[in-house]
């Protein structure tokens, strides 16, 4: 058996001052976002007798619409086509089982050698 081989030592890549400030810019836009959902519940429930505004309702709203936009930038940025240099940077991932992503021994088999029957197979057919 061979052993395997080590990957090239390769240089720590260091984000840009933008790349490190994007998940701020996405955290502010969800914090705008609150802040103008307590301003509108603050503006819209007033207790009736006193006419005072209803901060805790406010905080709630705030808080919900918080969460709800943190969450909703988190999916649509992970539902974005990857760029060129994402796509460049993948490419020098290692699989789980320690080989290239797309390079294997060349038989085509992979390691669940089992039965290849239509179906799937194993012991039950």
């Amino acid at each position: 058996m061979t052993e395997p081989t080590q990957p090239a030592p390769q240089e720590p890549a260091t984000p840009s001052r933008r790349d490190r400030l994007r998940p701020l810019e996405l955290i502010g836009f969800s914090a705008v976002l609150a802040v103008f959902a307590a301003l509108v519940v603050l503006l819209v429930l007033r207790d009736p007798a006193t006419g005072l505004p209803n901060f805790a309702m406010a905080a709630i709203a705030a808080g919900i619409a918080f969460i709800a936009a943190v969450l909703t930038v988190a999916l649509l940025g992970l539902g974005g086509k990857p760029s060129k240099e994402d796509l460049e940077a993948r490419k020098d991932l290692f699989s789980p089982d320690g080989e290239r992503d797309g390079e294997g021994d060349g038989d085509g088999a992979s390691e669940d050698d089992g039965d290849d029957r239509a179906g799937g197979g194993g012991r039950w057919h």
